[in-house]
């Protein structure tokens, strides 16, 4: 009788199970899924029943370089993240065979399926939309496994090198057209603010020549320069007038 209750003690013991604030218990009795056990110390009746922990933090998965052709015809080499939580530890186990690795080949297989929708130049320029997008296809898709993705980041973009060597040539003349742009848009403003200082000096009696005299205060500032005085027609007019006489 002791030995008896002996092992009725020693199994009880090893019925023990804990479960962390992380962790969720998928109990299953003679194979068929009974409950979900929440955090806690709980009781495992072996061997007719058997529990199997799922973590329900969230999980970042290196998405591998994927060799993707965009929609016009562009091979480009990308990389992700993605971030995704157990919501439903039940089906995670029960509905699909290693969620972890099904939720990486889901991803592969739509980001390449995203890219091939998009432009290269849509793809580099709209990141965060192709993100978004790659998001909402792997949620809905993922959802009857129990799984929610929190987001994914698309974390690099790679191109040929003769793809790189064009979009630099690219970026170099698009510089230089806004250059020769913002060189001439200079000018034609420069043109009008002359056009406009000579309607007002023209305009105002003796503007001229408070202009000329205050050119002549800023050359006398330097003794090096020579200084070639252009006499007003008036005053030579008023000379010859004077010699006639």
């Amino acid at each position: 009788m002791p030995f008896v209750i002996l092992l009725v003690v020693v199994y009880l013991f090893t019925t023990i199970r804990v479960i962390y604030e992380y962790q969720r218990g998928v109990v299953f009795m003679l194979g068929k899924y009974t409950r979900t056990y929440e955090p806690g110390l709980k009781l495992v009746f072996w061997p007719i029943q058997t529990m199997r922990k799922v973590d329900i933090r969230i999980k970042a998965v290196d998405v591998p370089d994927q060799e993707a052709i965009t929609k016009d015809n562009i091979s480009a080499r990308i990389n992700a993240v993605i971030y995704y939580k157990v919501k439903d530890a039940a089906k995670a186990i029960v509905e699909v065979e290693r969620f972890r690795h099904a939720v990486s080949q889901l991803a592969q297989t739509t980001m390449r399926n995203v890219v091939g929708e998009m432009e290269l130049d849509e793809l580099l320029t709209q990141r965060e939309q192709a993100s978004n997008k790659i998001k909402q296809i792997v949620d809905e898709l993922t959802d009857p496994w129990g799984i929610h993705v929190d987001n994914v980041e698309l974390k690099d973009i790679t191109l040929p090198e003769e793809m790189k060597r064009t979009m630099a040539k690219q970026a170099e003349a698009e510089r230089e057209r806004r250059a020769v742009v913002i060189k001439a848009l200079g000018e034609v403003e420069a043109s009008r603010n002359l056009s406009d200082a000579a309607k007002t000096l023209a305009e105002s009696p003796g503007a001229l020549h408070l202009r000329t005299l205050s050119t002549l205060n800023d050359l006398s500032s330097d003794q090096s320069n020579t200084v070639v005085l252009a006499v007003p027609l008036e005053i030579l007019r008023g000379f010859g007038s004077l010699g006639g006489k």
